[in-house]
């Protein structure tokens, strides 16, 4: 079988050139959906019942929960195409994952002991849920020390990929501890298969909070990646020449 095409899908300078064009469309939806979405739900959804005004906390540790764990699957796959198909842009991907998954990881932990302060009447817990976050973030902590460990760049590479493939076992931990244990942390409010838990008027901003940081998240990984690009070509032919036209761009603007 011709694998030419996925190769080519896999470069470092086709990914550059295309996401180029992305960007503005990223930031402006990204934006908007995260604008709509907090106000509609900060602002008009109704009061819970229980937690009254307390829950609305539930906009950002939501989203940014399921986030952490599609980018941990992000950075095992991208670790696995490099392993396996031998190419350089999925280990870039993989490397801008780990930061960028520390940083979500740190969000749900703290918007979750801000939320469990009022609910369970402390700020930490070694629930089943938080206490899986938290071996997630030591996982992301991992794979950023290894890309610091090594010298040689394809040795951290595929150390970090070998990492990032042996600790998925922990997401879908994270994902159903709150079925298999009896904890303290409410059961699944979205659910995949059967019905939601929360009522509609609560739901749909929720789900506006979603996609507008699915989006965000979207874009940072695009910016981190391509500034992870220009790094390790910094050597080709195709990055001397779009430093050069950026300077002379530069130089240009500066003396009109």
């Amino acid at each position: 079988m011709n694998w030419q095409w996925f190769h080519r899908l896999g470069s470092p300078r086709w990914f550059y050139e295309k996401t180029n064009a992305w960007l503005p469309w990223l930031m402006v939806c990204a934006w908007g959906l995260l604008l709509v979405g907090g106000i509609w739900g900060l602002g008009f959804a109704p009061e819970d019942a229980k937690q009254r005004n307390s829950f609305r906390i539930l906009y950002i540790h939501a989203p940014v929960a399921y986030i952490s764990m599609s980018c941990y699957y992000i950075m095992a796959i991208s670790g696995a195409v490099g392993l396996i198909w031998k190419m350089k842009l999925p280990f870039m991907v993989m490397k801008a994952c780990a930061p960028i998954g520390l940083g979500l990881t740190i969000v749900v932990l703290a918007t979750g002991s801000i939320w469990g302060k009022p609910t369970w009447g402390t700020w930490w817990e070694w629930d089943a849920r938080l206490t899986s976050y938290l071996i997630s973030s030591f996982l992301y902590l991992g794979a950023i020390a290894l890309q610091q460990a090594f010298q040689n760049r394809d040795t951290a590479d595929k150390a970090s990929a070998i990492l990032a493939l042996v600790g998925t076992v922990n997401i879908p931990i994270i994902y159903k501890s709150v079925d298999w244990w009896y904890t303290l942390h409410q059961p699944a409010t979205l659910k995949i298969v059967g019905k939601s838990s929360i009522d509609p008027s609560m739901l749909y901003p929720l789900f506006v909070m979603i996609v507008g940081f699915y989006v965000f998240f979207s874009l940072v990984l695009i910016l981190y990646t391509r500034t992870e690009i220009l790094r390790r070509e910094s050597r080709t032919q195709w990055v001397k020449e779009l430093v050069l036209g950026n300077n002379k761009s530069k130089g240009e603007g500066a003396r009109s």
